[in-house]
């Protein structure tokens, strides 16, 4: 089994991960984290608690510019609940590499947001609807889109999210990197 070493990781996501207490990677985390590092699109299926979140979080933290002050990775989420809790993981990453997230789920102040956008954070979160809601209002571009996730797809599918995510992934660029 590697080690997070065997991936060559920026120090700050290796002190991150350490302070997260987590030491090795997990068996999907093993597969995928090379894989996304690489560029490469993928498809990924395994249990609740396996450590799917870390599996495409850390490659997405990875390969995002830091100097750039504009959405360059998009991770879609079926409920609020499971957008504040990937949320949690990728802020933690995220901080360590000096890039920020912006949280876009309904049930949430809607200013929040926007300054979160404005700021020009890095790495959106958030469920189909609201991110919807935010490109309609012109409040976020995705045109400078690198990586796309979709976390829990089945499930979004399921919830009737299918026209919403076709219309997002429509307005992002076609070189851009897919996880689900």
């Amino acid at each position: 089994m590697p080690s997070f070493s065997d991936f060559l990781l920026q120090p700050a996501t290796r002190g991150a991960l350490a302070n997260m207490k987590i030491t090795e990677p997990t068996p999907i985390q093993a597969e995928a984290i090379p894989a996304l590092l690489a560029g490469n699109d993928l498809v990924g299926q395994s249990a609740t608690g396996s450590g799917k979140t870390l599996a495409y979080a850390i490659p997405l933290v990875e390969r995002l510019a830091k100097d750039k002050r504009i959405a360059q990775a998009l991770v879609l989420v079926p409920t609020r609940e499971l957008a504040v809790q990937v949320n949690a993981v990728l802020s933690k990453l995220a901080t360590a590499r000096r890039l920020s997230t912006a949280l876009l789920v309904g049930g949430r102040p809607y200013g929040n947001q926007l300054s979160a956008l404005r700021y020009g954070s890095q790495i959106v979160v958030g469920t189909p609807g609201r991110v919807k809601d935010h490109l309609d209002r012109g409040s976020l571009a995705l045109n400078q889109l690198r990586i796309c996730v979709l976390d829990e797809a089945d499930q979004m599918l399921d919830s009737g999210f299918a026209p919403a995510i076709e219309e997002i992934l429509a307005i992002t660029p076609d070189t851009r990197q897919m996880a689900l």
